[in-house]
This record gives C-alpha cells, structure tokens and sequence, in this order.
C-alpha cells in the first residue's frame, strides 16, 4: 500500500520507518530542507518514560496564576485574542483533576515504556547511535514542599514497577558529581534508573538515511496545503511540488496539524508551547551533569549529549512567536551555570526554541480521523522524544489493518 506520512520530525520519520517495515511503500513529505529541523531540532534530549505525564495536574491552575507575576516562570502565558488559545485552556484546567490526571497519566506512562522498549529494540536492530547513552536521569529539589512532591512521584512509580530510588542531598551528589560544586540548595532528588538520553535530530537524521536505503521517498522543501477528498477517501495532497497520491496518508506535523485538518472538520485539540533550549560545548568533564538532570525548581532539564551540554526549559503560550528574548537566554543561561559551575562555554551558548504540539489534557491523538484512509499521530507535546517510537509502532499497526501491541 502506498502511505504518505506528513512531517519529518521524530514523530513522522519513526512512522515512516515503521510503515516500511510493514512492507508499505512510504512517502515521506517535510516542508523543512531535512529531517527533525522544528520541534524535535533542540529538545531536552532525555527519553524519559518515568516522567512521562500531563502537564494539567492538581494544583496546577493556581501555580500558574502565581507565575504571571513571576519574571522567570517555568510556564509563562500571554494572553492574546485567539479562541484556540482560549479553548485550549479550558480544557487544560478542566483536565486538572484528580481523576483526570490518574487517567492521563497512567496513559501516557503505558505508551512512554512501550516507546521506549521500541526504541532500544530499533537501536539493537539497525545499530543506530545518536549521542546516546542509557545511565538514568536525576530529577533534583531544591526545597522540602519539592521533595515530597517526589516522594508522591515515588510511590506511583512503585505502583507502576518502575525502577528508581529516592537520594538525599549527598545522594543527589553521589549520582551526578558535578552538582557538588552547585550554589544552589539541593535537598533531595528521585533517580529514574532506567531512562535514556540522546539527540533527537541527530536520530532523525541516521533514520532517515536507513529509510533511503529502504526505499522510502523523500520530498523535503515541499509544503503541504490541502487534503483533496472524494466521498471518504482522501485522493490526494495538494503540495508546492504537486499533487501526491496515496493510498493512505498519515498526519504528524505537529503543532501545525489544526491548520491542515480544520479544512475537512477535524477539530485537533493541539496548541502551540513553546520552549527554549542552549546547546554549548562542555570544557571540564568532571563539572558536567553524567547524564541528565531535571531540575524541579526551575523546570530545566541539564542534558549530556556526547561532547555537548543541552538544557531546555520553560512554556509559553504565546502562539507562533519564534522570537528568543534576551531575558530568556538570561535565565536559562544562569540557572545551569548555578548547578553546573565551569562545566561549559556558556559564553559560546548557542540558543533555540521551537513549539511544542501540546494537547490540553496529555496524550497523543492517535488512529484513523475524519476520513477512511486518514490517520492521526499528533499531540505528544513535551514528550514527543520519549513516546514517538511507540505512537509510531501504533499508528504502523492502525494503518495496516492490525491490532496494536498495546491498549490505545
């Protein structure tokens, strides 16, 4: 069967990869010159199946009305006469309940160890490096009200039988040395054993050249404008290279979905967040982070990627403005010099943000929409990294008429 799959980041290229394994013949279309240059570009660079979650948790309204008066919030929102915006939000508070968030999470934790599983078998099948390594990663506290937080987090790992381990401050600098020389308090963390780092983009890339090999055709340049439908079916995409037939096409543009699927009455509850992220070259190995460090009281993640440190942080509801203020780069800049003192050339610091495609309450929207030969694989938000291999395998399956491995 002829697929076409929309958008080369890691979503698409995964799904892509997935397809062809299948034995379909797979199209790949990217508006960009090359695979994984938009969201998947600068992340974090953790797979992280034990953070796994949605942002709209308990609590989580009134914390973000006090960070409107703050200047360096983890999540900053402005306000802007949009309806999608609005919408979006009343759904994210309306998600904010106890029993929403259970549901939520224990979704997203089903799919973030099934990904992850998909990921490592991907890896020993194809021998794919992408600065990757698999030594765990270290959520870190600065305060008790933080650090019992994690113990909360600790118990439902424990339920899920998720490995981890609960350090006190020496704990925390037995783990990742290079903390010991941090000028910030540090009273406790929560180790997830089992979690992995990598670059994306540079996975992307390696992917994508074994999708040539299998013959998967690839149109970079080329933007997509419109789905053509008769009756049911979609016959075609209308791009700026042409039009592209298929016999199913699979959408995974990311935060750009709502705009190509509004056309045929798809309402894709996805919004822009955007991030930011810092990439620079380490200068003293025994200052830098092992691995990979969350920090909860800043919401920054500190990530060793080979030679290269890569910190990402922050969320901003402000639309598509790709502009990087000055007082971000400040900020994040000087809240991974605080932990990691002399570890990088922060000077050298190249900056980055792009959009997370965030639902409002968490999981991906995934399967067959709106049309008989038309799938999603959309919305993974901030945890596109950890869980695109495994939406992937899924969407693969869906496409193909067979049952997923998993429950979606």
């Amino acid at each position: 069967m002829r697929v076409a799959v929309l958008g080369a980041g890691v979503v698409g290229v995964t799904t892509a990869w997935y397809l062809t394994k299948l034995g379909h013949e797979v199209t790949l279309i990217e508006r960009r010159s090359g695979p994984a240059l938009e969201t998947s570009f600068g992340n974090a660079g953790g797979v992280c199946p034990g953070f796994a979650g949605p942002w709209a948790a308990p609590g989580m309204p009134f914390k973000a009305f006090k960070w409107l008066f703050k200047s360096q919030a983890p999540l900053k929102w402005r306000p802007r006469a949009d309806l999608a915006q609005w919408r979006w939000l009343a759904a994210f508070v309306k998600n904010c309940t106890p029993e929403a968030f259970a549901r939520n999470k224990a979704r997203m934790q089903r799919m973030a160890h099934y990904s992850k599983a998909s990921l490592v078998a991907l890896r020993e099948e194809t021998g794919i490096t992408y600065d990757n390594a698999s030594n765990g990663v270290l959520q870190v506290f600065a305060t008790e009200e933080e650090m019992e937080g994690g113990r909360r987090s600790a118990r439902v790992l424990s339920e899920l039988g998720i490995p981890h381990r609960l350090v006190d401050g020496d704990g925390v600098r037995e783990v990742e040395p290079g903390l010991a020389r941090a000028h910030a308090p540090l009273v406790g963390g929560l180790h997830l054993l089992e979690d992995e780092t990598g670059d994306c983009h540079l996975f992307c890339q390696s992917l994508t050249s074994l999708l040539r090999d299998a013959g998967c055709t690839m149109h970079f340049d080329t933007v997509a404008r419109a789905f053509v439908r008769d009756g049911d079916r979609i016959t075609h995409v209308d791009t700026s290279a042409g039009p592209i037939p298929a016999d199913a096409f699979v959408v995974a543009t990311g935060p750009y979905a709502p705009q190509l699927l509004r056309p045929l009455g798809i309402d894709v509850p996805v919004y822009p967040v955007k991030g930011y992220s810092m990439t620079c070259d380490i200068s003293e190995d025994g200052a830098a982070p092992r691995s990979s460090v969350m920090d909860e009281h800043s919401k920054v993640m500190v990530t060793r990627l080979g030679s290269r440190l890569r910190a990402a942080g922050v969320a901003e509801l402000a639309g598509f403005d790709a502009r990087i203020p000055e007082g971000a780069k400040r900020a994040l800049r000087s809240r991974v010099e605080t932990l990691f003192p002399g570890a990088a050339n922060y000077q050298q610091a190249q900056f980055w943000c792009g959009f997370r495609p965030m639902t409002p309450d968490g999981p991906a929207r995934l399967g067959q929409a709106g049309c008989r030969n038309l799938y999603l694989n959309v919305g993974h938000g901030s945890n596109g990294w950890t869980q695109a291999c495994g939406t992937a395998r899924v969407v693969a399956y869906l496409v193909s008429g067979k049952t997923p491995e998993i429950e979606v």
